[in-house]
């Protein structure tokens, strides 16, 4: 080994170490960052293509994740820690069979470690289930709505129950500002009411397009919030900052209310009561969270069959199908959860024309409006996340000339501010969840919009106090173990 090599192998030891240290300090971008220079000088070490791709699985880069331990495993395929990382990025993709492959890996290589033992019995266990749903599974189109087997008329509210009422079929501000009290004391509202709040939602969503247009008259304002994540005490807080939705203070909130965050349940239904109370007041659109493969894998599932129990399961998976994709505000601001297209050409109509009423596709426009992130380079490139594209600068400004827009807003990701404004001013990202999963340190933003002009007003907020609940506490048992 020449004297040049060897420095270039202990500078690259020592950008591991601190990447190690902004790893413990949650400061995994900068983690990514100091690995990729430890890589550039010596890029036939196993450890820092392992070790960057477990910073890019805390950063839901699982793509990214899934790329670099594949590096990790060609440098060295006795390295079981390359599967090990590799098999945890799968699973958080819901490729089960993929993860199992690797862990059986994992396993070969490290007979007697009781860790790897552990986390293979629980992979076969997953994937074993996944089979018997697949079997037992009918298609979309064959599938009898569970909405309509519910008539909430009928249940009935025990005299012992204490909590708020709805009376008849019009929800109240006097009942939703009851109903968000009992959550903040960990307490639920009856059934029958939360069946009432999800199928009168159901019933505003199927009549709402796949596009929603959005006006605001001139003077009024309308506010767009992003992720919420089950963060509900952080919600509430969005409230207290920028005032309850109603049809004066109208909402967006831009998709992934559920998942992650362990208080879903409260958030999903609180955005719901207020579509109930003020069709107007409260839009939503549809994330990549509100899906089955996500609320089976991130929590969501599990917290519906605590608090709510199995029936809601699937009644909650119908509605986020009716969920809208995109809204446009006075023609000029696009919003949509995730991003643009892997094609130029893409007109509003084709939006408007999607038939949404599934679960997402792993690919095609519904699928990339869902995944799709901005990148700082022009053109197209894959997907950090493994789903969806990355697009450049020069696609959203096409996309907003061929559209006669002037602005795309979206979520998706988490941003240290709470939002990013990218692509020469066009692209502004907006997270409304701080302290994403009580680890990311980020602040959480919303941006208030006032006609005519529509010029962005963002606000950034800081995370708030909530009960001793962890994140992922209902979610999959096999993930919480790679958190």
């Amino acid at each position: 080994m020449d004297a040049s090599s060897s420095l270039n192998e202990q500078k690259a030891e020592e950008f591991k170490l601190k990447a190690n240290d902004a790893f413990k300090a949650n400061k995994f971008s900068l983690a990514i960052e100091l690995y990729s220079q430890a890589i550039e000088l010596n890029d036939s070490n196993a450890v820092y293509w392992a070790n960057r791709a477990f910073a890019h699985t805390k950063l839901e880069e699982y793509g990214s994740a899934v790329q670099d331990a594949s590096k990790a495993i060609e440098i060295d395929p006795r390295y079981s820690k390359g599967y090990y990382r590799r098999g945890a990025a799968y699973l958080a993709m819901g490729k089960f069979k993929e993860a199992l492959k690797d862990f059986q890996q994992v396993k070969r290589i490290c007979p007697n470690d009781p860790d790897a033992t552990r986390k293979l019995k629980e992979c076969e266990k997953a994937v074993q289930k996944i089979r018997f749903e697949e079997a037992i599974s009918v298609g979309d189109e064959e599938k009898l709505s569970v909405a309509d087997s519910i008539d909430y008329h009928i249940i009935e509210v025990e005299p012992q129950y204490t909590g708020p009422r709805v009376d008849g079929d019009t929800i109240t501000l006097d009942f939703v500002k009851a109903m968000l009290d009992e959550f903040k004391k960990q307490k639920c509202i009856h059934k029958r009411y939360a069946y009432q709040i999800v199928l009168q939602s159901l019933e505003l969503l199927r009549s709402t397009p796949s596009l929603v247009d959005v006006n605001v008259p001139n003077g009024s304002h309308f506010t767009v919030c992003g992720d919420v994540h089950g963060q509900y005490f952080d919600l509430l807080n969005i409230f207290k900052l920028n005032g309850l939705p109603s049809e004066e203070n109208p909402y967006l909130f831009n998709g992934d209310f559920v998942d992650r965050g362990s208080f879903s349940v409260e958030v999903i239904l609180t955005l719901f009561a207020f579509k109930c109370l003020y069709p107007k007041g409260m839009y939503l659109a549809r994330g990549n969270h509100e899906s089955k493969s996500m609320n089976k894998i991130y929590g969501f599932e599990g917290e519906v069959r605590s608090k709510l129990g199995e029936t809601f399961i699937e009644l909650f998976a119908e509605v986020f199908c009716a969920l809208p994709l995109a809204h446009v505000i006075n023609n000029k601001v696009f919003v949509v959860h995730g991003g643009l297209f892997s094609v130029d050409g893409v007109k509003l109509s084709d939006i408007r024309a999607i038939d949404r009423f599934r679960e997402p596709p792993e690919e095609g426009l519904m699928c990339e409006i869902l995944w799709s992130d901005p990148q700082p380079q022009l053109g197209r490139g894959p997907s950090k996340r493994g789903v969806g594209l990355s697009f450049g600068a020069d696609v959203t400004k096409r996309f907003l000339q061929e559209n006669n827009l002037e602005l795309v807003v979206r979520s998706h990701e988490v941003k240290d501010e709470g939002y990013e404004i990218e692509h020469d001013g066009k692209l502004i990202t907006v997270f409304s969840a701080p302290n994403y999963c009580d680890q990311m340190g980020n602040k959480g933003a919303y941006i208030r919009f006032t006609a005519p002009d529509l010029k962005p007003d963002i606000s950034s907020f800081s995370a708030v106090p909530h009960p001793d609940v962890k994140p992922m506490a209902y979610a999959n048992n096999f993930l919480r173990m790679f958190q």
